[in-house]
């Protein structure tokens, strides 16, 4: 995934720029906190710079890691969100008294864009990633006539730095279509302590009312219009027809819900979760479906396979890279709702092929490793850098915060 190791290995300062991070709930956020803290165990001082989540909000400062928090505003309809603010100037303060070996861009929104600003000024190497389709939610928002101009600014932030990391070999074509140079296959990874179908709680799904044999159809995720959810209940109506018993749990919230609601009110709506009761989740389910057409790689698809699940999705982002159909999950045509459907009939009504599914998509999951991601992405850091003298990262004092 890189395309030289140099023979020693060096302890980068790194600067990390997100407008999300845990507790948030979304992929971002969690796979950014994943890399930070995979980062860390290999001896880089991390400094992570990301908006102010709420007035109690206060940095944290660790060995190996210290946070500078940026003003925010909340994002329109998701409250509990915030984006960063324009920060040019504090950055050029911050980094211009003490200069981060690479700046790491994880987000492109105003945040994103003073860092990348500040870098080029200070002439510090800058690496990014591309996380979020924002292009393709234009369709779902009644704004379709603003996609090429949101395609056009993020073709130009990319652009700009020295490389910009995706998680399969398909973004990285269709990007390298839209005009996007630099790109680099870096893939994702899961956690398979966490997520593991060891987690199954009995209690839990007798809180759902279900039976022991009674199927449970699950989907994790923001509970939002990308992500295509009227799919979920057309499919969930025709697994219906196999099985009246069947029993759907969304987890996760979002402005949809109240829609959802009302034309699916028999569906039980967990919320949000996080941590064990997130696994517990998805391991006392049996079957879990995904619709979503609008995914750069969607980490809930790995987390359901480590959790023993057989996983229904469109041949898309990580479903598309991680699932034989038919051996460890079920694909369906790309954005074919009638495909969807007629898979999601097939599977419900076959439940030895679904345990089947199950354990071989376990068994995918286990080779999902963090730790190769991460050092696959200290690689790209490595190849944006001339580094100077060997240093110890730990001399930093750049990762003080700053309010």
């Amino acid at each position: 995934m890189v395309d030289h190791v140099l023979p020693i290995h060096r302890c980068l300062r790194v600067a990390m720029v997100t407008e999300t991070y845990p507790p948030e709930v979304n992929g971002v956020a969690s796979t950014v906190a994943k890399l930070v803290e995979g980062l860390r165990a290999r001896g880089h001082a991390l400094q992570l710079v990301r908006p102010r989540q709420d007035k109690a909000d206060t940095a944290t400062t660790v060995d190996g890691l210290a946070e500078v928090l940026m003003r925010g505003l909340p994002i329109p309809r998701y409250p509990q969100l915030k984006m960063g603010l324009p920060s040019k100037h504090a950055l050029l303060k911050l980094w211009g008294a003490h200069p981060p070996d690479v700046v790491h861009i994880a987000t492109e929104g105003p945040l994103g864009w003073s860092a990348l600003q500040a870098a080029s000024v200070l002439r510090l190497p800058v690496v990014s990633d591309f996380r979020t389709n924002f292009h393709a939610y234009t369709q779902h928002y009644g704004i379709a006539w603003l996609r090429s101009p949101i395609m056009a600014y993020l073709r130009k932030f990319h652009n700009r730095t020295h490389c910009t990391m995706v998680p399969t070999p398909a973004l990285r074509q269709e990007l390298q279509g839209c005009g996007f140079k630099g790109l680099k296959v870096v893939a994702r990874g899961v956690d398979t302590q966490q997520f593991d179908p060891a987690h199954r709680n009995h209690e839990l799904r007798q809180n759902w009312g279900v039976a022991t044999h009674t199927p449970v159809v699950l989907c994790v995720g923001r509970l939002a219009a990308e992500k295509n959810l009227a799919t979920l209940l057309a499919a969930f109506e025709a697994m219906c027809r196999v099985n009246p018993a069947l029993r759907l749990v969304l987890v996760g919230d979002g402005p949809e819900r109240a829609a959802l609601q009302a034309r699916c009110p028999q569906a039980i709506f967990a919320g949000v979760r996080r941590g064990h009761d997130l696994a517990a989740h998805y391991a006392s389910a049996d079957l879990f479906v995904f619709p979503s057409t609008t995914e750069t790689f969607g980490n809930v698809v790995p987390e359901a396979m480590a959790s023993g699940l057989a996983v229904l999705a469109y041949d898309h982002a990580a479903a598309g890279q991680l699932i034989e159909s038919g051996r460890n999950g079920v694909l369906a045509r790309f954005n074919d709702r009638q495909d969807f459907c007629d898979a999601a009939a097939s599977i419900v009504g076959a439940r030895e092929w679904l345990r089947a599914l199950g354990l071989h998509a376990r068994q995918t999951a286990r080779c999902l490793d963090w730790a190769r991601v991460v050092e696959a992405v200290e690689g790209e850091y490595l190849n944006a850098i001339v580094l100077p003298q060997p240093h110890q990262a730990a001399a930093w004092h750049g990762a003080v915060p700053v309010q």
